[in-house]
């Protein structure tokens, strides 16, 4: 462990020294492909600084920080887009914004509500005749929040701990449960890494955040699962990305009414095959595309309750205590037939609780006697 933690510390040290290059050098350079031909050996530098980790907790957030985010950023940077551009006016905004999994809140939009169709549901918008209108605000309207964030973040950890507990009792527990337990799993240790890795950029520097989930299990659809309250920094990353050019060149093809269509499941083709990616890092096996499936499955499904809303508008909608547990059941039921098998077969799952037992000892080691 004391030498994975000197590695994890390397790795970061090598990345942000990187970033120093972007923001002195890189962001002098025109934008172009001028630009992008200086960012590709820091491109390349952070796609294989992760194999130098191996613990789970460390290498999984590392690709998914700098393998993903961090080189989607540069990539749109290149071209004056994304949150890297204009250069923030300090170095070290630069670098959070750069490889941490946040995002700033910005002024409204100048853009009107139904030209993103796939992350604000009509349905949910329309009691609001308002022409442009902030993604925020949106969100905070047809969500209100009922108890503070931290208090959700203290009742999320608290949860992770019961569930590790409860590992210690899994050979007595039937093996569905233990899948039940892991899709919970996934959500809170999410949840909890994204907001710490979050923590620092709002105390040191006074960032006002977006949110990284919002509350996925009240989720109404699988429209309103994957892009307003699923991992939003990963949505966000993909809109410009993926997304949007996808529908441009889907636009002069077949038309607008539906060039939405390619560009979703364009969205969910490439998020399968990132964590295809992420999945090889933690696993050094070759890939065997069963998570890239979960993905294209629910990109598939997602097109399908598009075109069922633009068919029949308002005539027919099932209410939301009755889509709510169907759309959760059917992401976790997914999960278990397509996107946990190769991290299970793989031994992944043990190797994450033993760090957690490897984590538990050394705090103990190192608590004062009187707080045992």
């Amino acid at each position: 462990m004391d030498l994975e933690i000197k590695n994890f510390i390397k790795v970061w040290v090598i990345a942000t020294i990187s970033l120093c290059y972007c923001y002195y050098v890189a962001s002098k350079i025109p934008r172009g492909m001028l630009r992008l031909l200086s960012l590709l050996p820091i491109m390349y530098i952070f796609i294989i600084l992760p194999f130098n980790l191996s613990s789970v907790h460390f290498c999984g957030p590392t690709v998914f920080f700098l393998v993903w985010l961090a080189n989607s950023k540069l990539l749109l940077f290149s071209f004056d887009q994304g949150p890297l551009s204009p250069p923030p006016p300090k170095l070290f905004h630069f670098i959070s914004m750069a490889c941490l999994p946040i995002k700033v809140k910005q002024d409204p939009p100048t853009e009107p509500l139904d030209s993103t169709p796939l992350y604000i549901e009509e349905s949910q918008t329309k009691d609001y005749k308002v022409p442009y209108q902030n993604h925020t605000q949106t969100l905070q309207k047809s969500s209100p929040k009922i108890v503070p964030r931290s208090i959700l973040f203290g009742i999320n950890v608290m949860l992770l701990v019961l569930l590790f507990n409860t590992y210690n009792y899994k050979q007595y527990l039937n093996q569905n449960v233990v899948l039940a337990l892991y899709c919970c799993h996934v959500y809170f240790e999410l949840e909890i890494v994204l907001a710490l890795c979050a923590i620092p950029a709002r105390a040191i520097f006074g960032f006002q955040l977006e949110p990284q989930f919002n509350e996925p299990y009240l989720a109404t659809s699988l429209q309103d699962f994957w892009g307003r309250r699923w991992n939003l920094m990963v949505t966000s990353i993909l809109r410009p990305t993926v997304y949007y050019p996808t529908q441009r060149i889907s636009t002069c093809i077949i038309g607008n009414k539906w060039a939405q269509l390619p560009a979703v499941i364009m969205v969910f083709v490439v998020s399968g095959l990132m964590h295809e990616l992420i999945y090889y890092y933690l696993t050094h096996v070759h890939p065997t595309w069963e998570v890239t499936w979960f993905f294209v499955l629910h990109g598939v499904c997602t097109a399908i309750e598009i075109i069922v809303k633009k068919t029949l508008t308002d005539m027919w909608r099932l209410h939301r205590t009755v889509s709510g547990p169907l759309v959760v059941a059917f992401v976790a039921m997914t999960g278990v037939w397509l996107f946990f098998p190769q991290l299970l077969r793989n031994g992944v799952d043990e190797k994450a609780i033993r760090e957690y037992s490897i984590l538990v000892t050394i705090v103990k080691d190192n608590l004062p006697q009187h707080l045992l």
